[in-house]
């Protein structure tokens, strides 16, 4: 287990209690090139949701015990797989976070990231034979893995959040959201800003904006932004 992760586990809140254990989860920032300027999907959480209703986030949620057992149909790229193991992610759970990414995504705006792939067969995930099991898979390999968040020790629910970007020309699909995610738009980094955003949200606008202006390559040795809290101080460093 990672220095950072041994971390999570005791960490405590200023009440003396010992906060929850962070669950890993991802989120995919997809965007795409619209004349002059770059646009990212964004959706608002419904007023259902306990953690973080009624603000604008990127799709994603909680990583499943299933997704580490989807196979794909393109793995994820050695560049980017070295950046997550550096982070603390072994080789397997790197892979369950790429693959809840897509499926989370899927799941709540009707967007397959997929490639095709030999020897199809159903699934016993039914999200998966949703999503084309029987002519493709998830495509990790359309990843680039930019950010990682931690969730505050005073909340509740805590998540141990990658954020992923992909290009949405590589997507299939019609954009239609599923109840979780409401008022689906593309919007650009600016208007982005105008809407209400948790505060990570926000940070990680920056990351993606800087990133995909740049687009370093290979990305494998370029530093992965972190963000946690520690003893009641928001912390930005490096992985």
């Amino acid at each position: 287990m990672s220095t950072e992760k041994k971390r999570s586990v005791a960490e405590s809140r200023t009440d003396g209690t010992t906060a929850p254990r962070p669950k890993d989860a991802a989120t995919l920032i997809l965007y795409r090139q619209s004349r002059n300027k770059i646009e990212i999907l964004m959706g608002e959480r419904s007023a259902r949701h306990s953690f973080m209703p009624n603000t604008y986030v990127f799709p994603g949620g909680r990583v499943d015990a299933s997704d580490s057992r989807i196979p794909a149909a393109k793995k994820l790229r050695e560049d980017v797989l070295a950046r997550l193991i550096r982070g603390g992610a072994s080789p397997a759970r790197a892979h369950a976070l790429a693959i809840a990414a897509i499926r989370e995504t899927f799941e709540e705006t009707g967007l397959r990231l997929a490639a095709s792939h030999s020897g199809p067969k159903r699934s016993r995930v039914q999200v998966w034979n949703e999503f084309g099991s029987l002519t493709c898979g998830p495509d990790l390999s359309k990843l680039d893995y930019i950010a990682r968040a931690v969730t505050p020790p005073a909340r509740k629910k805590r998540f141990n959040t990658r954020f992923f970007v992909a290009d949405a020309e590589t997507l299939e699909g019609d954009l239609k959201g599923s109840g979780e995610l409401l008022d689906l738009k593309w919007v650009t980094m600016r208007e982005a800003l105008d809407l209400d955003i948790p505060l990570i949200t926000e940070r990680v606008l920056g990351y993606a904006d800087t990133f995909l202006k740049n687009k370093p390559d290979p990305i494998a040795s370029v530093p992965v932004p972190m963000f946690q809290m520690r003893h009641g101080k928001r912390v930005f460093s490096e992985e």
